[in-house]
């Protein structure tokens, strides 16, 4: 009875312990299940792609999109409700500061956020903004971060010299048309809109101005349990995420109508173009590890980390590399051209001047060259 006992116990406690470790690396031969997580947005045009191009099934993935909001997107992944996305660097400095465990790998994209002033005030540099009103999606949100980082980057003390005022971000052209702000801070493709509707200058450009420009704003996120356990997965994730990326820098416009015909996010295909040709999709592994740093930095700053926090130790922490994955993978990489998939400066510039027919200065002219 004592021996039958014991090879029960012995059985129950191999059977939970198999529970425990559980993992979506298939031992059997089919392919690893990932939940890739996803709020609705231009910038996520690689991870749509992933998904309809196959790129997740050529890493024998199997995918499962979860959508969420903006305001639980951190909370959802530290709790294991998604595995895998790519998101803003600084949107999760401070929880990975805090003590959340996700990893950066990879770098997708360049050039998604934006600080803008209404074409008729006398806002025309981030200085002018000292004591000002300013609109944001959302306290914490990645306008707000990068408004507060480029504040402080230029002597100004977001938290005792700005005036926060949250609106939704569809309403924060309506907001400065009736006076309510002196100025809004957006990501794609609501800056894109706005510039094109001709209601706003940019003040800071993420796409244009230095030392922005050349850093990324968005890397491949992974849940550190989740990394524990699926280490091939994740790398697998990674690859297909970025391979997406490059997919995407080749054919903006194809990824556009990919985007709003699948309806992935609320939008044009005209206008989704345009806010995608803004931003440049030259995947990186060294330069999401130099993105995390300068953030950090910058972050600290402008008082968003503790004072006491180790920059390069945060840095080292929050980026890990993977087998598999390396620059030198990426510049092997090859990705097709689909016909029409591309975009010019005239199509741009033709877009623009039907929104925008008194812009005779030609401001998209001052935007990064596109492909």
């Amino acid at each position: 009875m004592v021996f039958t006992k014991l090879i029960a116990t012995t059985v129950l406690g191999a059977l939970v312990l198999a529970g425990c470790t559980k993992n979506s690396e298939n031992s059997n031969g089919g392919p690893a299940k990932v939940r890739v997580g996803y709020v609705g947005i231009t910038c996520e045009a690689p991870i749509f792609t992933a998904v309809e191009k196959g790129f997740f099934k050529e890493e024998a993935l199997e995918v499962e999109l979860v959508k969420c909001d903006w305001k639980n997107y951190k909370d959802v992944l530290a709790l294991g409700g998604y595995d895998v996305t790519h998101h803003l660097v600084m949107y999760f400095l401070k929880p990975i500061e805090q003590g959340l465990d996700v990893k950066f790998t990879g770098g997708i994209h360049r050039g998604c956020l934006r600080v803008q002033a209404g074409v008729n005030s006398n806002i025309r540099t981030v200085k002018d903004l000292r004591g000002k009103r300013i609109g944001v999606p959302g306290m914490g949100t990645p306008p707000f971060i990068f408004a507060n980082r480029v504040l402080g980057a230029n002597g100004i003390d977001p938290s005792k010299e700005i005036t926060w005022l949250v609106f939704p971000a569809g309403e924060l052209g309506l907001a400065l048309d009736k006076g309510e702000v002196d100025a809004v801070a957006d990501s794609e493709p609501i800056g894109s809109m706005l510039v094109a509707q001709g209601k706003v200058r940019n003040i800071a450009d993420q796409a244009a101005d230095k030392p922005y420009a050349d850093e990324y704003c968005c890397a491949v996120l992974v849940n550190g349990k989740f990394l524990a356990r699926n280490p091939k997965a994740s790398a697998a994730a990674t690859r297909a995420l970025l391979k997406a990326a490059k997919w995407v820098e080749t054919n903006p416009k194809a990824a556009a109508r990919l985007s709003v015909e699948k309806k992935y996010l609320a939008s044009t295909t005209e206008q989704n173009t345009i806010a995608i040709s803004h931003l440049r999709y030259v995947p990186s592994v060294s330069g999401a590890r130099t993105a995390v740093r300068l953030a950090a930095a910058e972050m600290k700053t402008a008082g968003m980390l503790s004072p006491t926090t180790d920059v390069e130790g945060l840095a080292s922490r929050a980026f890990v590399t993977l087998d598999g994955v390396s620059d030198a993978w990426l510049n092997s990489l090859s990705v097709e051209k689909v016909a029409g998939g591309q975009v010019t400066r005239d199509w741009i510039r033709d877009q623009y001047a039907k929104f925008d027919p008194k812009d005779v200065f030609c401001g998209v002219c001052l935007l990064p060259t596109v492909q």
